[in-house]
Protein backbone atom coordinates (compact mmCIF):
# COMPACT_ATOMS: atom_id res chain seq x y z
CA UNK A 1 0.00 0.00 0.00
CA UNK A 2 1.38 3.41 -0.94
CA UNK A 3 1.55 6.20 1.65
CA UNK A 4 -1.03 8.20 -0.31
CA UNK A 5 -3.43 5.25 -0.25
CA UNK A 6 -2.87 4.65 3.48
CA UNK A 7 -3.55 8.30 4.20
CA UNK A 8 -6.78 8.26 2.15
CA UNK A 9 -7.93 5.09 3.95
CA UNK A 10 -7.36 6.62 7.39
CA UNK A 11 -9.12 9.85 6.49
CA UNK A 12 -12.07 8.07 4.89
CA UNK A 13 -12.62 6.16 8.14
CA UNK A 14 -12.76 9.33 10.23
CA UNK A 15 -14.08 12.06 7.98
CA UNK A 16 -17.64 12.18 6.67
CA UNK A 17 -17.63 14.84 3.96
CA UNK A 18 -19.84 17.80 4.80
CA UNK A 19 -20.92 16.34 8.16
CA UNK A 20 -19.16 17.53 11.30
CA UNK A 21 -21.49 15.61 13.58
CA UNK A 22 -20.65 12.21 12.19
CA UNK A 23 -16.96 12.88 11.57
CA UNK A 24 -14.40 11.56 14.03
CA UNK A 25 -11.65 13.99 13.16
CA UNK A 26 -9.33 13.31 16.06
CA UNK A 27 -9.44 9.55 15.60
CA UNK A 28 -8.07 10.17 12.11
CA UNK A 29 -5.50 12.68 13.36
CA UNK A 30 -4.16 10.21 15.93
CA UNK A 31 -3.57 7.60 13.23
CA UNK A 32 -2.06 10.17 10.89
CA UNK A 33 0.30 11.39 13.61
CA UNK A 34 1.48 7.82 14.15
CA UNK A 35 2.24 7.59 10.43
CA UNK A 36 3.96 10.96 10.39
CA UNK A 37 6.19 10.19 13.34
CA UNK A 38 7.33 6.85 11.93
CA UNK A 39 7.83 8.13 8.38
CA UNK A 40 11.01 6.94 6.69
CA UNK A 41 11.84 10.26 5.04
CA UNK A 42 11.10 13.96 5.29
CA UNK A 43 9.16 13.76 2.02
CA UNK A 44 6.91 11.06 3.49
CA UNK A 45 6.48 13.09 6.66
CA UNK A 46 5.33 16.06 4.60
CA UNK A 47 2.57 13.93 3.06
CA UNK A 48 1.29 12.86 6.45
CA UNK A 49 1.46 16.40 7.84
CA UNK A 50 -0.43 17.82 4.87
CA UNK A 51 -3.39 15.56 5.63
CA UNK A 52 -3.24 16.40 9.33
CA UNK A 53 -3.38 20.09 8.38
CA UNK A 54 -6.34 19.45 6.07
CA UNK A 55 -8.34 17.78 8.84
CA UNK A 56 -7.48 20.55 11.25
CA UNK A 57 -8.99 22.98 8.73
CA UNK A 58 -12.21 20.96 8.93
CA UNK A 59 -12.07 21.15 12.73
CA UNK A 60 -11.57 24.91 12.48
CA UNK A 61 -14.67 25.15 10.32
CA UNK A 62 -16.60 23.17 12.94
CA UNK A 63 -15.30 25.43 15.71
CA UNK A 64 -16.37 28.50 13.76
CA UNK A 65 -19.76 27.38 12.49
CA UNK A 66 -21.34 25.14 15.14
CA UNK A 67 -24.32 26.90 16.67
CA UNK A 68 -26.13 24.32 18.78
CA UNK A 69 -25.51 23.21 22.31
CA UNK A 70 -22.32 21.40 23.27
CA UNK A 71 -22.49 17.60 23.06
CA UNK A 72 -22.36 17.58 26.88
CA UNK A 73 -23.65 20.32 29.18
CA UNK A 74 -21.11 22.85 30.41
CA UNK A 75 -19.79 21.84 33.83
CA UNK A 76 -16.98 23.56 35.72
CA UNK A 77 -14.91 21.15 37.81
CA UNK A 78 -11.86 21.73 39.99
CA UNK A 79 -9.98 23.29 37.06
CA UNK A 80 -12.67 24.78 34.87
CA UNK A 81 -14.52 23.30 31.91
CA UNK A 82 -13.08 20.75 29.49
CA UNK A 83 -14.53 19.07 26.44
CA UNK A 84 -13.96 17.96 22.86
CA UNK A 85 -12.83 20.66 20.45
CA UNK A 86 -15.50 21.37 17.87
CA UNK A 87 -18.10 19.22 19.61
CA UNK A 88 -18.20 20.98 22.99
CA UNK A 89 -15.79 23.90 22.79
CA UNK A 90 -16.46 26.10 19.79
CA UNK A 91 -16.84 29.81 19.14
CA UNK A 92 -20.48 29.98 20.16
CA UNK A 93 -20.18 27.86 23.31
CA UNK A 94 -17.12 29.82 24.50
CA UNK A 95 -19.03 33.06 23.87
CA UNK A 96 -21.97 31.78 25.94
CA UNK A 97 -19.72 30.74 28.83
CA UNK A 98 -17.99 34.13 28.73
CA UNK A 99 -21.43 35.73 28.88
CA UNK A 100 -22.27 33.51 31.86
CA UNK A 101 -19.21 34.87 33.66
CA UNK A 102 -20.39 38.44 32.99
CA UNK A 103 -23.88 37.46 34.11
CA UNK A 104 -22.36 36.26 37.37
CA UNK A 105 -20.93 39.73 37.99
CA UNK A 106 -24.40 41.18 37.43
CA UNK A 107 -25.87 38.76 39.97
CA UNK A 108 -23.11 39.65 42.43
CA UNK A 109 -24.50 43.17 42.73
CA UNK A 110 -27.33 41.67 44.80
CA UNK A 111 -25.47 38.69 46.28
CA UNK A 112 -22.89 39.38 49.00
CA UNK A 113 -21.51 35.83 48.87
CA UNK A 114 -20.70 36.15 45.18
CA UNK A 115 -19.19 39.60 45.69
CA UNK A 116 -16.86 38.33 48.38
CA UNK A 117 -15.71 35.40 46.25
CA UNK A 118 -15.20 37.61 43.18
CA UNK A 119 -13.25 40.29 45.02
CA UNK A 120 -14.87 43.02 42.91
CA UNK A 121 -17.36 45.61 44.11
CA UNK A 122 -19.74 45.64 41.17
CA UNK A 123 -20.17 45.17 37.41
CA UNK A 124 -18.74 48.60 36.65
CA UNK A 125 -15.60 47.95 38.70
CA UNK A 126 -15.15 44.64 36.92
CA UNK A 127 -15.30 46.38 33.52
CA UNK A 128 -12.69 48.94 34.56
CA UNK A 129 -10.29 46.46 36.15
CA UNK A 130 -10.60 44.16 33.15
CA UNK A 131 -9.83 40.59 32.21
CA UNK A 132 -6.55 38.85 31.28
CA UNK A 133 -7.04 36.48 28.33
CA UNK A 134 -4.69 33.75 27.16
CA UNK A 135 -4.53 30.22 25.78
CA UNK A 136 -2.17 27.27 25.57
CA UNK A 137 -0.87 25.57 22.42
CA UNK A 138 -4.10 23.72 21.61
CA UNK A 139 -5.50 23.94 18.14
CA UNK A 140 -8.03 26.76 17.92
CA UNK A 141 -6.72 28.58 21.00
CA UNK A 142 -6.40 32.03 19.36
CA UNK A 143 -9.82 31.65 17.71
CA UNK A 144 -11.57 30.69 20.95
CA UNK A 145 -9.77 33.48 22.80
CA UNK A 146 -11.11 35.94 20.23
CA UNK A 147 -14.63 34.63 20.85
CA UNK A 148 -14.24 35.45 24.53
CA UNK A 149 -12.71 38.84 23.72
CA UNK A 150 -15.62 39.69 21.41
CA UNK A 151 -18.07 39.22 24.27
CA UNK A 152 -15.89 41.12 26.73
CA UNK A 153 -15.48 44.05 24.34
CA UNK A 154 -19.20 44.16 23.55
CA UNK A 155 -19.80 44.72 27.26
CA UNK A 156 -17.12 47.34 27.76
CA UNK A 157 -14.67 45.11 29.62
CA UNK A 158 -11.01 46.07 29.35
CA UNK A 159 -8.94 43.20 27.97
CA UNK A 160 -5.30 42.35 28.68
CA UNK A 161 -4.35 39.98 25.88
CA UNK A 162 -1.45 37.67 26.77
CA UNK A 163 -1.70 35.34 23.77
CA UNK A 164 -0.21 31.90 24.30
CA UNK A 165 0.72 31.82 27.96
CA UNK A 166 1.05 29.57 30.99
CA UNK A 167 -1.55 29.40 33.72
CA UNK A 168 0.88 30.61 36.40
CA UNK A 169 1.97 33.59 34.32
CA UNK A 170 -1.65 34.58 33.66
CA UNK A 171 -2.34 34.37 37.37
CA UNK A 172 0.59 36.68 38.02
CA UNK A 173 -0.81 39.08 35.41
CA UNK A 174 -4.12 39.24 37.27
CA UNK A 175 -2.29 40.17 40.48
CA UNK A 176 0.13 42.68 38.94
CA UNK A 177 -2.51 44.32 36.72
CA UNK A 178 -5.12 44.18 39.49
CA UNK A 179 -7.48 42.71 36.90
CA UNK A 180 -10.92 41.48 37.89
CA UNK A 181 -10.41 37.99 36.44
CA UNK A 182 -8.70 35.88 33.81
CA UNK A 183 -9.81 33.50 31.07
CA UNK A 184 -7.41 30.84 29.89
CA UNK A 185 -8.44 28.61 26.99
CA UNK A 186 -6.78 25.36 28.08
CA UNK A 187 -7.70 21.83 29.18
CA UNK A 188 -4.36 21.55 31.01
CA UNK A 189 -2.81 18.10 30.49
CA UNK A 190 -5.72 16.45 28.66
CA UNK A 191 -5.09 14.77 25.26
CA UNK A 192 -5.01 16.55 21.91
CA UNK A 193 -8.75 16.37 21.15
CA UNK A 194 -9.66 18.44 24.22
CA UNK A 195 -10.22 22.13 24.64
CA UNK A 196 -10.77 23.88 27.93
CA UNK A 197 -11.79 27.07 29.70
CA UNK A 198 -10.23 28.17 33.00
CA UNK A 199 -11.59 31.09 34.97
CA UNK A 200 -9.75 32.75 37.87
CA UNK A 201 -11.18 35.60 39.92
CA UNK A 202 -9.43 38.72 41.24
CA UNK A 203 -7.22 36.81 43.67
CA UNK A 204 -5.55 35.07 40.72
CA UNK A 205 -6.39 31.63 42.05
CA UNK A 206 -8.79 28.88 40.96
CA UNK A 207 -12.40 29.91 41.38
CA UNK A 208 -14.29 28.98 44.53
CA UNK A 209 -17.22 26.53 44.24
CA UNK A 210 -19.80 29.33 44.58
CA UNK A 211 -18.35 30.84 41.39
CA UNK A 212 -17.95 27.67 39.33
CA UNK A 213 -21.45 26.56 40.33
CA UNK A 214 -22.86 29.92 39.23
CA UNK A 215 -21.04 29.81 35.89
CA UNK A 216 -22.31 26.28 35.29
CA UNK A 217 -25.90 27.30 36.09
CA UNK A 218 -25.89 30.47 33.99
CA UNK A 219 -24.16 28.77 31.05
CA UNK A 220 -26.92 26.13 31.06
CA UNK A 221 -29.62 28.79 31.20
CA UNK A 222 -28.04 30.82 28.39
CA UNK A 223 -27.59 27.72 26.23
CA UNK A 224 -31.29 26.94 26.66
CA UNK A 225 -32.63 30.46 26.18
CA UNK A 226 -30.59 31.40 23.15
CA UNK A 227 -28.34 34.44 22.91
CA UNK A 228 -28.65 36.64 26.02
CA UNK A 229 -28.19 40.38 25.72
CA UNK A 230 -24.58 39.97 26.78
CA UNK A 231 -23.62 38.29 23.49
CA UNK A 232 -23.32 40.48 20.38
CA UNK A 233 -25.41 39.43 17.40
CA UNK A 234 -22.28 39.00 15.30
CA UNK A 235 -19.12 37.61 16.89
CA UNK A 236 -16.17 39.27 15.17
CA UNK A 237 -13.31 36.81 15.66
CA UNK A 238 -11.18 37.87 12.69
CA UNK A 239 -10.54 41.57 13.17
CA UNK A 240 -6.86 42.23 14.04
CA UNK A 241 -6.47 42.84 17.76
CA UNK A 242 -4.22 45.80 17.03
CA UNK A 243 -7.30 47.64 15.79
CA UNK A 244 -9.21 47.16 19.03
CA UNK A 245 -8.47 50.02 21.42
CA UNK A 246 -10.05 48.15 24.34
CA UNK A 247 -7.37 45.43 24.07
CA UNK A 248 -3.99 45.89 25.76
CA UNK A 249 -1.09 43.55 25.03
CA UNK A 250 0.10 41.83 28.20
CA UNK A 251 3.57 40.33 28.78
CA UNK A 252 2.56 37.66 31.27
CA UNK A 253 6.12 36.53 31.99
CA UNK A 254 7.15 40.09 32.87
CA UNK A 255 4.29 40.14 35.40
CA UNK A 256 5.45 36.78 36.75
CA UNK A 257 8.99 38.07 37.15
CA UNK A 258 7.82 41.21 38.90
CA UNK A 259 5.75 39.15 41.32
CA UNK A 260 8.63 36.89 42.37
CA UNK A 261 10.97 39.85 42.78
CA UNK A 262 8.47 41.89 44.79
CA UNK A 263 7.90 39.12 47.35
CA UNK A 264 11.44 37.94 48.10
CA UNK A 265 10.97 38.80 51.78
CA UNK A 266 8.18 36.22 52.01
CA UNK A 267 9.66 33.23 50.19
CA UNK A 268 13.36 34.06 50.26
CA UNK A 269 13.93 33.23 46.58
CA UNK A 270 16.47 35.70 45.18
CA UNK A 271 15.50 35.29 41.53
CA UNK A 272 18.14 37.55 39.98
CA UNK A 273 21.00 36.16 42.05
CA UNK A 274 19.87 32.66 41.18
CA UNK A 275 19.89 33.38 37.45
CA UNK A 276 23.39 34.85 37.69
CA UNK A 277 24.62 31.80 39.62
CA UNK A 278 23.11 29.46 37.04
CA UNK A 279 24.78 31.27 34.15
CA UNK A 280 28.27 30.99 35.63
CA UNK A 281 28.10 27.55 37.25
CA UNK A 282 29.66 25.09 34.80
CA UNK A 283 28.81 22.15 37.09
CA UNK A 284 25.07 22.41 36.36
CA UNK A 285 23.02 21.11 33.42
CA UNK A 286 19.30 21.86 33.12
CA UNK A 287 16.99 20.01 30.74
CA UNK A 288 13.31 20.97 30.41
CA UNK A 289 10.74 19.18 28.27
CA UNK A 290 7.92 21.58 27.31
CA UNK A 291 5.96 18.84 25.49
CA UNK A 292 5.19 21.44 22.78
CA UNK A 293 3.16 23.48 25.28
CA UNK A 294 2.99 27.16 26.19
CA UNK A 295 6.05 26.99 28.47
CA UNK A 296 8.28 26.63 25.41
CA UNK A 297 7.79 30.33 24.64
CA UNK A 298 9.04 31.45 28.04
CA UNK A 299 11.79 29.14 29.28
CA UNK A 300 14.76 30.98 27.80
CA UNK A 301 13.57 34.34 29.16
CA UNK A 302 12.57 32.76 32.47
CA UNK A 303 16.18 31.65 32.99
CA UNK A 304 17.70 34.83 31.50
CA UNK A 305 19.03 33.13 28.36
CA UNK A 306 21.74 31.06 30.06
CA UNK A 307 24.71 29.71 28.08
CA UNK A 308 23.60 27.11 25.54
CA UNK A 309 25.48 24.35 27.32
CA UNK A 310 23.62 25.10 30.54
CA UNK A 311 20.06 24.62 29.24
CA UNK A 312 18.59 21.99 26.93
CA UNK A 313 14.99 22.37 25.76
CA UNK A 314 13.06 19.36 24.50
CA UNK A 315 9.87 19.34 22.41
CA UNK A 316 10.06 23.12 22.18
CA UNK A 317 8.42 23.36 18.75
CA UNK A 318 4.69 24.07 18.30
CA UNK A 319 2.68 20.87 17.79
CA UNK A 320 -0.98 20.71 18.88
CA UNK A 321 -0.92 16.91 18.39
CA UNK A 322 1.78 16.45 21.10
CA UNK A 323 3.18 13.68 18.93
CA UNK A 324 0.09 11.64 19.82
CA UNK A 325 0.93 11.30 23.53
CA UNK A 326 -1.10 12.37 26.56
CA UNK A 327 0.87 15.55 27.40
CA UNK A 328 1.20 15.12 31.14
CA UNK A 329 4.17 14.96 33.51
CA UNK A 330 4.56 11.21 33.90
CA UNK A 331 7.22 8.55 34.20
CA UNK A 332 6.73 7.51 30.57
CA UNK A 333 6.98 11.07 29.29
CA UNK A 334 10.07 11.73 31.44
CA UNK A 335 12.19 9.32 29.39
CA UNK A 336 13.45 11.87 26.80
CA UNK A 337 14.68 14.08 29.64
CA UNK A 338 16.48 11.18 31.31
CA UNK A 339 18.10 10.28 28.00
CA UNK A 340 19.25 13.84 27.39
CA UNK A 341 20.71 14.18 30.89
CA UNK A 342 22.52 10.85 30.66
CA UNK A 343 24.75 12.37 27.97
CA UNK A 344 25.71 15.35 30.12
CA UNK A 345 29.03 15.29 32.05
CA UNK A 346 28.01 17.82 34.72
CA UNK A 347 27.64 16.43 38.29
CA UNK A 348 24.57 18.53 39.03
CA UNK A 349 21.69 17.71 36.69
CA UNK A 350 18.18 19.14 36.85
CA UNK A 351 15.50 17.68 34.59
CA UNK A 352 11.85 18.68 34.40
CA UNK A 353 8.77 18.04 32.30
CA UNK A 354 5.98 20.63 32.12
CA UNK A 355 2.41 20.17 30.91
CA UNK A 356 0.85 22.28 28.07
CA UNK A 357 -0.46 25.18 30.18
CA UNK A 358 2.51 25.18 32.53
CA UNK A 359 0.76 24.47 35.81
CA UNK A 360 2.23 20.99 36.46
CA UNK A 361 5.84 19.87 36.69
CA UNK A 362 7.80 16.73 37.55
CA UNK A 363 11.53 16.42 38.19
CA UNK A 364 14.57 14.22 37.90
CA UNK A 365 18.26 14.60 38.69
CA UNK A 366 19.14 12.23 35.88
CA UNK A 367 18.97 9.22 38.19
CA UNK A 368 15.96 9.64 40.46
CA UNK A 369 12.47 10.67 39.34
CA UNK A 370 10.81 13.04 41.79
CA UNK A 371 7.06 13.58 41.69
CA UNK A 372 5.31 16.39 43.52
CA UNK A 373 4.58 14.04 46.42
CA UNK A 374 8.27 14.23 47.27
CA UNK A 375 9.16 17.60 45.77
CA UNK A 376 6.48 19.47 47.70
CA UNK A 377 7.96 18.21 50.96
CA UNK A 378 11.46 19.07 49.72
CA UNK A 379 10.34 22.61 48.88
CA UNK A 380 8.85 23.00 52.35
CA UNK A 381 12.04 21.76 54.01
CA UNK A 382 14.10 24.09 51.80
CA UNK A 383 12.12 27.23 52.63
CA UNK A 384 11.82 26.31 56.31
CA UNK A 385 15.30 25.02 57.09
CA UNK A 386 17.57 26.56 54.42
CA UNK A 387 15.78 29.87 53.81
CA UNK A 388 14.89 30.21 57.48
CA UNK A 389 11.19 30.89 56.93
CA UNK A 390 8.55 29.79 59.42
CA UNK A 391 5.00 28.60 58.76
CA UNK A 392 2.77 25.66 57.97
CA UNK A 393 2.72 23.38 54.95
CA UNK A 394 -0.44 22.77 52.89
CA UNK A 395 -1.07 19.65 50.83
CA UNK A 396 -4.15 17.94 49.46
CA UNK A 397 -5.46 14.88 51.25
CA UNK A 398 -4.39 12.67 48.32
CA UNK A 399 -0.73 13.78 48.60
CA UNK A 400 2.07 11.90 50.34
CA UNK A 401 2.38 12.05 54.13
CA UNK A 402 6.10 12.83 53.84
CA UNK A 403 5.27 16.51 54.34
CA UNK A 404 3.15 15.58 57.38
CA UNK A 405 6.05 13.72 58.98
CA UNK A 406 8.36 16.62 58.24
CA UNK A 407 6.01 19.25 59.69
CA UNK A 408 5.42 17.28 62.89
CA UNK A 409 9.15 17.07 63.61
CA UNK A 410 9.59 20.76 62.78
CA UNK A 411 6.77 21.70 65.13
CA UNK A 412 4.60 23.19 62.39
CA UNK A 413 0.98 22.68 61.32
CA UNK A 414 -0.34 20.86 58.27
CA UNK A 415 -3.36 22.05 56.28
CA UNK A 416 -4.81 19.07 54.41
CA UNK A 417 -7.92 19.86 52.32
CA UNK A 418 -9.76 18.13 49.49
CA UNK A 419 -8.21 17.66 46.06
CA UNK A 420 -8.14 20.89 44.02
CA UNK A 421 -5.83 23.89 44.25
CA UNK A 422 -8.74 26.17 45.09
CA UNK A 423 -9.00 24.39 48.44
CA UNK A 424 -5.82 26.15 49.61
CA UNK A 425 -7.50 29.58 49.69
CA UNK A 426 -7.78 29.68 53.51
CA UNK A 427 -3.99 29.43 53.96
CA UNK A 428 -2.54 31.16 50.87
CA UNK A 429 -0.88 33.82 53.06
CA UNK A 430 0.08 31.37 55.84
CA UNK A 431 1.50 28.22 54.25
CA UNK A 432 5.10 28.39 53.06
CA UNK A 433 4.35 25.81 50.38
CA UNK A 434 1.09 24.42 49.04
CA UNK A 435 1.06 21.50 46.65
CA UNK A 436 -1.00 18.61 45.33
CA UNK A 437 0.00 15.13 44.25
CA UNK A 438 -0.87 15.81 40.61
CA UNK A 439 2.35 17.83 40.19
CA UNK A 440 1.06 21.30 41.11
CA UNK A 441 2.86 23.68 43.51
CA UNK A 442 3.13 27.29 44.63
CA UNK A 443 4.68 29.15 47.56
CA UNK A 444 3.88 32.00 49.89
CA UNK A 445 4.06 35.39 48.20
CA UNK A 446 3.55 33.89 44.77
CA UNK A 447 0.44 33.01 42.77
CA UNK A 448 -2.44 31.18 44.48
CA UNK A 449 -2.55 29.11 41.30
CA UNK A 450 -0.28 26.13 40.70
CA UNK A 451 2.74 27.12 38.67
CA UNK A 452 5.41 24.97 37.02
CA UNK A 453 7.82 27.90 36.76
CA UNK A 454 8.07 28.45 40.51
CA UNK A 455 8.69 24.70 40.83
CA UNK A 456 11.55 24.88 38.32
CA UNK A 457 13.08 27.91 40.05
CA UNK A 458 12.88 26.08 43.39
CA UNK A 459 14.59 23.00 41.94
CA UNK A 460 17.45 25.10 40.56
CA UNK A 461 17.73 27.05 43.83
CA UNK A 462 17.90 23.82 45.86
CA UNK A 463 20.58 22.33 43.65
CA UNK A 464 22.78 25.42 43.57
CA UNK A 465 22.36 26.36 47.24
CA UNK A 466 23.05 22.84 48.53
CA UNK A 467 25.52 21.87 45.80
CA UNK A 468 23.96 18.42 45.55
CA UNK A 469 21.57 16.57 43.22
CA UNK A 470 17.87 16.63 44.02
CA UNK A 471 17.86 12.87 44.63
CA UNK A 472 20.54 13.18 47.28
CA UNK A 473 18.62 15.97 49.00
CA UNK A 474 15.46 13.85 48.96
CA UNK A 475 17.32 10.85 50.41
CA UNK A 476 18.64 12.95 53.27
CA UNK A 477 15.13 14.23 54.05
CA UNK A 478 13.65 10.73 53.93
CA UNK A 479 16.39 9.31 56.17
CA UNK A 480 15.51 11.91 58.78
CA UNK A 481 11.74 12.22 58.43
CA UNK A 482 10.63 8.83 57.09
CA UNK A 483 10.27 6.92 53.83
CA UNK A 484 7.00 7.04 51.89
CA UNK A 485 6.16 5.34 48.58
CA UNK A 486 3.10 6.84 46.86
CA UNK A 487 1.36 5.86 43.63
CA UNK A 488 -1.89 6.70 41.86
CA UNK A 489 -4.06 5.37 39.09
CA UNK A 490 -7.57 5.64 37.73
CA UNK A 491 -10.19 3.61 35.94
CA UNK A 492 -12.94 4.62 33.55
CA UNK A 493 -16.39 3.62 34.76
CA UNK A 494 -19.87 3.67 33.28
CA UNK A 495 -21.30 5.93 35.98
CA UNK A 496 -20.88 9.61 36.76
CA UNK A 497 -22.40 12.17 39.10
CA UNK A 498 -24.87 11.12 41.76
CA UNK A 499 -25.10 7.50 40.62
CA UNK A 500 -21.33 7.10 40.93
CA UNK A 501 -21.36 8.68 44.38
CA UNK A 502 -24.10 6.28 45.44
CA UNK A 503 -22.08 3.30 44.27
CA UNK A 504 -18.92 4.49 45.97
CA UNK A 505 -20.91 4.90 49.19
CA UNK A 506 -20.69 1.10 49.46
CA UNK A 507 -17.09 1.60 50.58
CA UNK A 508 -18.47 2.66 53.96
CA UNK A 509 -18.11 -0.98 54.99
CA UNK A 510 -14.41 -0.18 55.25
CA UNK A 511 -14.51 1.77 58.50
CA UNK A 512 -12.10 1.99 61.43
CA UNK A 513 -11.35 -1.49 62.72
CA UNK A 514 -12.07 -3.16 59.37
CA UNK A 515 -9.47 -5.48 57.89
CA UNK A 516 -7.96 -5.04 54.43
CA UNK A 517 -5.91 -7.70 52.70
CA UNK A 518 -2.68 -6.23 51.31
CA UNK A 519 -0.93 -8.99 49.43
CA UNK A 520 -1.06 -11.85 51.86
CA UNK A 521 -1.17 -9.67 54.98
CA UNK A 522 -4.29 -8.44 56.75
CA UNK A 523 -4.09 -4.77 57.75
CA UNK A 524 -6.41 -2.91 60.09
CA UNK A 525 -7.96 0.45 59.16
CA UNK A 526 -7.17 2.84 62.02
CA UNK A 527 -8.67 6.04 60.60
CA UNK A 528 -10.93 7.17 57.77
CA UNK A 529 -10.80 10.66 56.26
CA UNK A 530 -13.86 11.35 54.11
CA UNK A 531 -13.49 15.02 53.18
CA UNK A 532 -12.89 14.02 49.55
CA UNK A 533 -13.79 10.47 48.67
CA UNK A 534 -12.51 7.95 51.19
CA UNK A 535 -8.96 7.82 52.57
CA UNK A 536 -8.34 4.72 54.69
CA UNK A 537 -5.23 4.84 56.86
CA UNK A 538 -3.85 1.43 57.85
CA UNK A 539 -2.09 0.35 61.02
CA UNK A 540 1.42 0.61 59.53
CA UNK A 541 0.88 4.20 58.35
CA UNK A 542 0.18 3.21 54.75
CA UNK A 543 -3.11 4.29 53.16
CA UNK A 544 -5.57 3.87 50.31
CA UNK A 545 -7.75 6.68 48.96
CA UNK A 546 -10.60 6.34 46.46
CA UNK A 547 -12.46 9.30 44.99
CA UNK A 548 -14.52 10.10 41.87
CA UNK A 549 -13.13 12.44 39.24
CA UNK A 550 -14.75 15.86 39.17
CA UNK A 551 -14.55 16.17 35.38
CA UNK A 552 -14.72 12.66 33.86
CA UNK A 553 -16.52 9.31 34.32
CA UNK A 554 -13.54 8.00 36.25
CA UNK A 555 -12.65 6.78 39.68
CA UNK A 556 -9.20 7.75 40.89
CA UNK A 557 -7.31 5.97 43.60
CA UNK A 558 -4.19 6.95 45.47
CA UNK A 559 -2.03 4.79 47.70
CA UNK A 560 1.03 5.20 49.86
CA UNK A 561 3.14 2.39 51.29
CA UNK A 562 5.95 2.46 53.81
CA UNK A 563 8.05 0.08 51.74
CA UNK A 564 8.54 0.06 47.94
CA UNK A 565 7.43 -3.57 47.69
CA UNK A 566 3.96 -2.86 49.07
CA UNK A 567 3.00 0.02 46.77
CA UNK A 568 1.72 -2.25 43.97
CA UNK A 569 -0.04 -4.42 46.54
CA UNK A 570 -2.00 -1.41 47.81
CA UNK A 571 -2.97 -0.56 44.23
CA UNK A 572 -4.36 -4.08 43.85
CA UNK A 573 -6.24 -3.75 47.15
CA UNK A 574 -7.85 -0.54 45.87
CA UNK A 575 -8.95 -2.29 42.69
CA UNK A 576 -10.38 -5.15 44.75
CA UNK A 577 -12.45 -2.67 46.75
CA UNK A 578 -13.79 -1.12 43.54
CA UNK A 579 -14.64 -4.56 42.19
CA UNK A 580 -16.67 -5.22 45.34
CA UNK A 581 -18.79 -2.15 44.62
CA UNK A 582 -19.55 -3.46 41.13
CA UNK A 583 -17.60 -0.73 39.33
CA UNK A 584 -14.94 -3.16 38.10
CA UNK A 585 -15.39 -6.71 36.79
Amino acid sequence: MTIAHEIRTISAAGVVAGNHDQSRYFEAIRRLVAGRDTAASSADRIQWQAEIDRIYRLIEDEIRTRTGKPAKPVAFGTSGWRGALGKELFVRSVAVVTAAILGMYREAERDEGLRQALGVADFSAMRQRGCVVGFDNRFGGPLLARAAIAVLRANGVKVYYAGEATTGALSASVLIRRAAFSINLTPSHNPLEYGGFKYNAADGGPAAPILTDTITRLAGEYMDSGAPDLIPAALDVDRPLEELHEVVREDALASWQRLIRDNIRLHGIDYDRLLADLARNSQVAVCVDAVHGAARNYLLRLLANPPAERLTLLRANPDPTFGGIAPEPSSANMQPTLTALSARPEPLKIGAIIDPDGDRIRFTDGEVEISMNQFGAMAYHFLHEIKGKRGMVAKTVASSNLANGLAVQLGEEVFEPRVGFKEFKPVIDKALVFFEESDGISVIGHTPEKDAFIGLILAIDMTLALNKPLGQYLAEIEDRFGHYYPDRDGVTVSQQGESLLATLDKLRVYGPGSRVLVGGTARTITEVIDIDGRKMILDDGSWIMIRPSGTEPKVRFYVEARSPEETSLLVQSAKTMLAETGLLP
